[in-house]
């Protein structure tokens, strides 16, 4: 490698972190393993290149490889996704949510989404975000006792405040979307919605969890997690005018130039998406979430909302039990690699936090199935019922290992 010899200590980082991820069990939802191919479009020529503007009206020279390269991004995601408008050039799923509320409402409107400790994103209106700070941000949530949406609340709240936009779609939910429940009730307020398919795009395509389009006014969904991608964004839409709103927003609303080589990179990820071999993927993310929760509960862990429908599932440890950083460490230390995360009821802070979030794609990546979910599963709950004993850190340290020996990283 000519890193090597350019840079010797950032070499040896890439190389430990490489040894890193092949040792570890990777159970972060957000996380995946991006194919070699869409590596090396990412790393690519297309890094030396500027494009601003959209293609065959740029404002550069050069580009007519550039334009090539988008318009196979932006017709393989129309044709996946079957929608009539895309959007590839954000720079990631928050980015891409700025030029949504850019293109869609005025700083000060009133706009809704879930509620952070409930499963939303940041992005939907949290009081520290962007969106909570230049956006007057009314927060649904879920039901304290079933821990699913709350939808009669949310229809109450959005005939009280009436919101421009209201966000659908979450961080860490673990249940099945209803599209068209948030639509009826976007449409008895005249609001528009949005729906951010970040974590689930790779379902979707795969027939695993229903799909918005049809149903939702502006789709966003990043390109890494379930559709195993560089970190990108594609917005969509069957809206003419919608879609002229959106390009102008993300340029020159939003951003300069384009990353062609992440341009590049998204292209390639969308054309290994549509094939038999990704939709089998899709679906066995789900089948190996249900075993992996349900190994969970007969441990007697408790699950927020009892189960899971998608590729994640939330790990409730209570008041009285252990912090959600206390278990992240510990599992950190053991080679299972989760977040800690906030739950509905949470009485934490969120650094500390009383649950952790875990979930499937990266593994299934490897080619785990229901099997390994079942050793994965009992691995935890050892690591967790054993909190500060060396002895079984080591035991399952070696477990994991010699797990991981036998699913290499693609």
């Amino acid at each position: 490698m000519v890193l090597d010899k350019t840079d010797p200590k950032i070499a040896d980082l890439i190389k430990k972190e490489e040894k890193r991820q092949k040792e570890d069990i990777n159970l972060i939802p957000s996380e995946n393993y991006a194919s070699k191919a869409v590596r090396e479009a990412l790393g690519s020529v297309f890094t030396n290149k500027y494009s601003e503007g959209y293609p065959y009206k740029r404002y550069y020279g050069g580009n007519q490889f550039v334009d090539e390269i988008e318009t196979l991004a932006i017709e393989r995601a129309k044709k996946l996704f079957g929608v009539k408008f895309a959007n590839v050039q954000g720079y990631s799923g928050s980015p891409a949510n700025q030029a949504i509320y850019f293109a869609l409402a005025e700083p000060g409107e009133t706009i809704m989404g879930m509620s952070l400790p409930h499963g939303g994103h940041l992005t939907h209106g949290w009081k520290v975000n962007f969106s909570g700070r230049l956006y007057n941000a009314v927060q649904y949530g879920v039901d304290l006792e079933s821990e699913l949406i709350d939808f009669a609340n949310l229809r109450k709240l959005a005939k009280e405040h009436k919101p421009k936009m209201i966000w659908t779609g979450a961080t860490a939910y673990p249940r099945v979307f209803d599209w068209q429940k948030f639509k009826d009730v976007a449409s008895e307020i005249g609001a528009y919605l949005v729906a951010d398919i970040s974590h689930i795009s790779g379902l979707i395509i795969a027939g695993a969890h229903p799909t918005p389009v049809g149903i939702a006014d502006v789709i966003m969904t990043t390109t890494h997690k379930t559709l195993r991608g560089p970190r990108g964004s594609i917005i969509m839409t069957d809206n003419e005018e919608l879609a002229t709103k959106i390009d102008k927003a993300v340029f020159p609303g939003l951003q300069g130039g384009p990353h062609d080589n992440n341009t590049a990179a998204i292209a390639v990820c969308l054309k290994e998406a549509n094939t038999a071999a990704f939709r089998k993927y899709g679906q066995q993310i789900v089948k190996n979430a249900k075993v992996l929760a349900e190994t969970l509960k007969k441990e007697g862990l408790r699950l927020v909302s009892g189960g899971t429908d998608n590729h994640l599932m939330l790990v409730d440890f209570g008041e009285a039990g252990p912090t959600g950083k206390e278990v992240q460490e510990a599992l950190n230390l053991c080679g299972i690699i989760v977040n800690k995360n906030t739950v509905p009821r949470e009485t934490r802070k969120p650094f500390v936090t009383s649950g952790i979030r875990l979930g499937t794609p990266a593994v299934t990546t490897r080619g785990m199935k229901e099997r390994q979910m079942r050793q994965i599963g009992l691995l935890i709950a050892k690591v967790i019922k054993n909190l500060g004993y060396e002895k079984v850190y080591k035991e399952v340290t070696q477990n994991v290992k010699n797990l991981t020996a036998k699913f290499p990283v693609p």
